[in-house]
């Protein structure tokens, strides 16, 4: 390999007293990123119309979004193992429930959805939170989170095309509940696996009704995340509206493709070798870049130019992601990580859930490259705001440090 990266991430993950916990964290996370889609293909496929599906979506939504902070808080005071078993049996029995037992126009099926949705096994948040109290150098954190942000992006697209390959040997109901079993499994394994940091977790987190939300630095920080994601949401409902525009509905999903492959390449490339600037410095000019990458779809012609913007312009989403969640290690008690990494990821969806809320008005009044333009200045806003926060983001990163369990 003559890549730095894949040498680092090889050495990282095949670490002893690592590889069990972030591989077994893997399978754990292979139904997060199609639950959605598959409860609307099971909704559908049991009779049910779209209307009806997308609320079950929703309502999965609202209980992940009501939920996840509760149960990762849980896991903060009384540890990781107790609450991956219990979610590990609720969240695969509440998806099989949905799916075999409940009726699409019957109370059971939006009270299992929700039921998944809260009790969804915290693999996310859990793996990330161990990733800051393992005993490693800061430059080989910044790699495991730079890891994480390149499996999101590996997820995000072929979590789907899993989903796709499973429901040809069967219907999406088996589909959903075969992957839900095995990311209860990864869950499981997670939960047991035997760590270095086992011994120094906290048996009892800090009892603050705000939680990790009290520092006044991470909630600038999530503020900046949301902000950061509200592009992204734009930018799904702008891009199968340029598609319809320009006669090629049916090339959306290679767009979206490209998307995700160009974040993907721009980790590999742009995180090839370690950075020294403190990230707190760091974070703003990735941010900046990623503003600037949005601008990319504005000069877009055709699906072809589409795809080659979002690929280019899309190559600093991961770094961006992966400072994140650096910042986020940084600034949080380190006796409340599990939850300000919840929080995080809920900042990020809410973000995307707002852009994609807007996109959706704003679309048929001001187009595809409209939305495009909107986005654009979305991402500057968040730039402004990340460069104005730089002073708080690295005090804050100097008190979590000194006051973090690692």
């Amino acid at each position: 390999m003559t890549n730095g990266l894949p040498r680092r991430f090889l050495a990282l993950l095949t670490r002893r007293h690592v590889a069990g916990a972030a591989w077994w964290s893997v399978v754990a996370r292979l139904p997060v990123y199609l639950m959605s889609l598959a409860l609307i293909l099971v909704v559908r496929e049991q009779g049910g119309g779209y209307a009806r599906a997308g609320l079950v979506a929703a309502l999965y939504t609202l209980g992940l979004a009501a939920g996840g902070p509760l149960v990762a808080r849980r896991v903060d005071r009384h540890g990781r193992r107790a609450v991956l078993a219990v979610t590990t049996v609720v969240c695969p029995a509440s998806v099989a429930v949905l799916v075999w037992a409940a009726r699409p126009d019957g109370w059971l099926q939006p009270a299992a959805a929700v039921l998944a949705g809260a009790s969804l096994p915290p693999a996310n948040a859990v793996m990330r939170s161990l990733w800051a109290r393992l005993p490693l150098a800061d430059a080989e954190r910044e790699t495991a989170y730079l890891w994480e942000a390149l499996l999101t992006e590996v997820l995000v697209v072929g979590a789907p095309l899993m989903l796709a390959v499973l429901m040809l040997t069967g219907s999406a109901g088996a589909a959903l509940t075969a992957a839900s079993a095995v990311g209860g499994l990864g869950a499981l394994g997670l939960a047991f696996v035997r760590l270095p940091v086992d011994g120094a977790e906290p048996p009892d987190g800090v009892r603050d009704p705000l939680g990790p939300l009290r520092s006044p630095a991470l909630a600038v920080l999530l503020g900046v995340m949301a902000a950061c994601a509200v592009p992204v949401g734009l930018m799904t409902l702008a891009i199968p509206a340029f598609a319809d525009a320009h006669g090629a509905r049916g090339g959306t999903g290679f767009v979206y493709a490209c998307w995700g492959v160009g974040s993907a390449a721009g980790a590999l490339w742009l995180g090839r070798s370690p950075s020294r600037t403190p990230v707190h410095r760091r974070f703003p000019r990735l941010v900046l870049a990623y503003a600037l990458g949005s601008s990319l779809p504005l000069a877009a012609t055709d699906q072809v130019t589409l795809a080659a913007a979002l690929a280019v312009g899309g190559a600093p989403i991961a770094l961006v992601s992966a400072s994140e969640m650096t910042l986020v290690g940084q600034l949080a008690d380190g006796r409340l990580l599990t939850e300000a990494f919840t929080w995080a990821s809920l900042a990020t969806v809410a973000g995307d859930a707002v852009g994609q809320q807007a996109g959706g008005l704003l679309v048929e009044r001001v187009g595809a490259q409209g939305v495009f333009a909107v986005a654009f200045v979305v991402a500057l806003g968040a730039t402004g705001v990340a460069f104005g926060c730089g002073g708080v983001l690295g005090a804050g990163s100097v008190a979590g440090r000194s006051g973090a369990v690692r």
